[in-house]
């Protein structure tokens, strides 16, 4: 299934996010509600990119947490107690939340996946996937930083636990390999 995955993804790299986006549900059709958590959190991961509505990109990213929340075994398992590869999609998964709160005007709510992105971002290595989410991260806070302070505080409680990504320069992360 990942190699699947990885198939569509080169498709969206390379400018057909429509046919991507239809290939990606397919797939997400084919793995299933119930299907194993890491295929959901990669295709939802990976199915936010190809959204062209900022609402529909934050239920997507939504999806991705939720998936790898199911992964760990429980919404607040510790990072350090689930998988190495698991742990090294959070800090894209919240920097991905963050970016799409961005796009919606809920600052509050990007702050704090802010936060949790930057609290797991010792979990990534010192390559490229991780060099490019720290930058990404850095560039996101600088954005929030020049935004209004909480302006959408009384909008943003847990309600954005649930399973979803952003996919544009210059907000979003790279993409672990499929």
């Amino acid at each position: 299934m990942m190699t699947r995955i990885g198939q569509v993804v080169m498709l969206a790299h390379a400018g057909d996010r429509e046919e991507a986006r239809d290939r990606l549900l397919g797939l997400w059709a084919e793995v299933g509600e119930h299907g194993d958590p890491l295929h959901r959190c990669t295709l939802a991961h990976y199915m936010a990119d190809t959204q062209d509505d900022p609402g529909d990109e934050l239920a997507w990213d939504l999806r991705a947490l939720s998936a790898a929340d199911a992964r760990s075994g429980h919404p607040r398992t510790p990072a350090h107690e689930t998988s190495p590869a698991l742990r090294s999609l959070y800090p894209s998964l919240h920097l991905n939340l963050a970016a799409d709160y961005v796009k919606l005007g809920r600052p509050a709510a990007a702050r704090s996946h802010l936060a949790r992105a930057r609290a797991a971002a010792g979990t990534l290595g010192d390559d490229g996937y991780g060099d490019g989410v720290r930058a990404a991260l850095a560039r996101l806070e600088q954005q929030v930083a020049a935004l209004p302070p909480d302006g959408d505080a009384e909008r943003d409680g847990d309600d954005d636990e649930g399973g979803g990504r952003s996919g544009g320069e210059p907000l979003g992360p790279p993409r672990r390999g499929a």
